[in-house]
């Protein structure tokens, strides 16, 4: 399922949740995790040991304004700050290039910026940020890992591993990343932690998620397809990392060894999507009024979010779709749809639209388009009548 390339793609470090990690120049509020933390067997350095220590590194919530977690968690942990060494977390290539010398020159130039990524050496001391999105055990556990590399004892479990396994990524801790795909690989998955391990298999290099995809994907058509579906969901809905998602599953489908279920993954996203967009716009041109009037506006905006969102979907999987040259059932498809071409001209005579989605009849036409310029190249055959009209 992967192709057999020798060019390596080079590791993106993947944001957490909401944010990407910032560090930042500051004097912070000395509060430091107790030292029951160091349970762990320790190098010549000590982990959180502030009479050695040359860099303070202090995490705080970097919480999204949607998030409806109760804000006393946030406070139980804001301002966590720990001493760490910056030989030894310089193993994890993050902090190794936050700390090299290029790097604080190109922060310190921009100090008058208050740049968010300013490093700054105040009495032989670095001091850091590190935003997370809630309890920062998953990160503690990690920074003590680059200490101990005692990988066999901390990661004991699947749940474990794939806790750790994106803050490693996120820290870039190479040696971290192999000895939790090579724990995924040798044990046993459970249905939901599977989920996960597809998951983040777009985050890992093509010759790390090799044996994680082999063994989702075991050669009969119908695993290979669920792999591929799941893979094309998490690239239509992974709102932190859409973009490089995106790029990773187009590249997987070009590369894909059956057209056939690359076709028939396709078509199905295709069909859920399309009946998303319609049911989004039918609901918005027949609305219900007999509720309150505040109620059915913000139910109507949610239909037109919807439609929107799943229609830029669509776009993407038409494009994906004519590049393979498997768009014939779109064509046919997009040509029949007379009740749908009706309730787009009901949502596009009411102005309400301009200022919700301003960009919606644009994402329909370029459906339309470039169905028809495939259609006109040749790309994709198909009969007289389907584009008549």
């Amino acid at each position: 399922m992967i192709p057999n390339s020798s060019r390596k793609r080079q590791r993106q470090r993947p944001p957490p949740p909401h944010h990407h990690a910032s560090a930042i120049v500051e004097a912070f509020p000395h509060r430091t995790i107790s030292e029951s933390s160091q349970k762990l067997p320790r190098t010549s350095f000590s982990f959180n040991d502030p009479s050695t220590a040359d860099v303070i590194l202090r995490f705080f919530i970097d919480r999204s304004p949607f998030d409806s977690s109760n804000p006393s968690d946030s406070a139980r942990h804001s301002d966590l700050q720990i001493y760490l060494h910056s030989r030894v977390i310089s193993r994890a290539k993050y902090f190794s290039t936050l700390l090299s010398d290029r790097w604080q020159h190109q922060a310190n130039n921009h100090n008058a910026g208050h740049d968010s990524r300013t490093i700054a050496n105040c009495n032989n001391m670095f001091h850091l940020n590190l935003g997370v999105h809630d309890d920062p055990t998953v990160h503690l556990t990690v920074l003590q890992l680059l200490y101990t590399y005692d990988f066999p004892t901390v990661i004991a479990s699947a749940s474990t591993a794939l806790e750790i396994l994106p803050v490693a990524l996120e820290l870039l801790f190479e040696d971290c990343v192999k000895a939790c795909v090579k724990f995924l690989e040798a044990v046993p998955w459970s249905e939901e932690e599977e989920k996960r391990v597809l998951s983040l298999i777009p985050l890992l290099r093509e010759e790390e998620s090799k044996e994680l995809l082999a063994r989702v994907s075991p050669g009969e058509d119908d695993f290979c397809e669920e792999m591929l579906h799941g893979l094309i969901e998490k690239a239509m809905y992974s709102q932190p990392n859409m973009a490089f998602v995106k790029v990773f599953v187009a590249k997987l489908l070009r590369d894909f060894s059956s057209r056939e279920s690359a076709r028939r993954v396709l078509e199905r996203a295709f069909d859920a999507n399309l009946r998303i967009v319609k049911e989004s716009l039918e609901q918005y041109s027949s609305p219900d009024f007999r509720g309150d009037h505040n109620e059915t506006e913000a139910i109507q905006r949610l239909h037109l979010h919807t439609a929107m969102t799943n229609g830029r979907h669509l776009l993407w999987l038409v494009e994906r779709m004519i590049e393979l040259k498997v768009a014939d059932s779109a064509v046919k498809q997009w040509s029949e749809q007379a009740a749908f071409t009706v309730d787009l001209q009901k949502a596009f005579r009411d102005d309400a639209w301009r200022n919700i989605v301003p960009g919606l009849p644009a994402v329909m036409l370029r459906c339309t388009c470039k169905l028809a310029s495939a259609v006109a190249a040749g790309t994709i055959l198909s009969s007289r009548q389907e584009f008549a009209e």
